[in-house]
């Protein structure tokens, strides 16, 4: 429970929050230096995981939070003794920690505003959002904002995913080719110099950009078949702390990731021995495509993509094995 108190407002927990528009902060510690890392629900949540795995591993501390009437509808009520007694919001929350090099804040979101029944961010509420993610990115002096998402890749579970990174200056693109396993998304064959990120990933870049704010979207490759499907991805979200790692010039202990990405190749190895023969032939093209040269997964065309997540549609739905979404 939020209580007024004066200048500032009492928290549920005794502590004192400092109102500013729809954030609420829990603490204003003097940051030196900071960057943001700014993640949100997505396709294998390899972002998510990513940031998520670097924050507890820092053990950051609870920043602030941004009040989730304005922006989403109720999850969930909470009922205690038979009575409903609260209603229940995905939660949008800041998280900052002190490190030798730069201090850092972590923006965390468990869900993106939309509109229109989507699933990623779209209209002014995604837009009115961004834009306060980046108001108390400023606030705290941060220079360079960090998103990470996934990127949808012809390759095979069994090879190690690359990062796709898109900075929104030129300045950044010489910096983040110089990364071991990055490739700039506009470098990527066929794609022509293009490409677009969805959802507030794309939409933070750009109001950075006009903000005079550096920032980047670096993406963890998941296979392009398993895109459809509620099936965390790890593994890409390592190469992202990877590259994350460079950038901030830190040591991030890699353990759990590297626990969570072996348990999941191991689950989808399972699956995949249990499917057609016809549609592991497609997918062991992938493989012998991207395991031992990852630069010529091209050779895989847009219609074999399509009939490989056809067909994989087709033997989930006639298993039983979840739907799309």
């Amino acid at each position: 429970m939020i209580m007024k108190g004066g200048p500032y407002l009492l928290c549920y927990n005794g502590s004192a929050c400092f109102e500013a528009m729809s954030i609420r902060y829990i603490k204003e510690p003097q940051l030196v230096d900071p960057v943001m890392i700014a993640s949100w629900p997505g396709i294998g949540n390899v972002g998510l995981i990513a940031v998520d795995t670097l924050r507890r591993s820092t053990r950051a501390e609870q920043l602030a939070y941004i009040e989730p009437q304005e922006f989403f509808y109720p999850n969930k009520v909470i009922i205690r003794g038979g009575e409903l007694v609260e209603l229940g919001f995905p939660s949008s929350e800041f998280f900052f920690h002190r490190n030798d090099r730069h201090d850092l804040i972590f923006f965390a979101g468990e869900e993106q505003p939309a509109e229109g029944g989507g699933v990623y961010a779209a209209g002014s509420r995604a837009y009115a959002l961004a834009n306060l993610v980046l108001d108390a990115a400023q606030k705290f002096g941060c220079r360079r904002i960090y998103t990470s998402g996934a990127a949808v890749a012809p390759i095979h579970h069994t090879a190690r995913s690359r990062v796709w990174a898109v900075p929104n200056s030129a300045d950044l693109l010489q910096e983040f080719k110089q990364y071991a396993n990055t490739v700039l998304m506009s470098d990527i064959e066929g794609r022509g110099g293009e490409g677009n990120i969805t959802g507030l990933n794309g939409l933070l870049l750009g109001i950075a950009r006009r903000r005079g704010l550096e920032a980047v979207c670096i993406m963890g490759e998941i296979p392009v078949y398993l895109q459809g499907f509620p099936f965390p991805y790890p593994k890409g979200s390592k190469s992202v702390l990877e590259v994350l790692a460079a950038a901030l010039g830190m040591w991030i202990d890699l353990d759990i990731i590297n626990q969570l990405a072996e348990q999941s190749e191991s689950e989808l190895s399972s699956l995949y021995e249990k499917l057609p023969h016809e549609i592991k032939d497609q997918l062991d093209r992938l493989k012998k495509a991207t395991v031992a040269a990852p630069e010529s997964s091209e050779a895989i065309t847009d219609e074999d993509k399509k009939k490989i997540l056809d067909d994989i549609d087709k033997f989930f739905k006639r298993e039983g094995g979840g739907e799309q979404h």
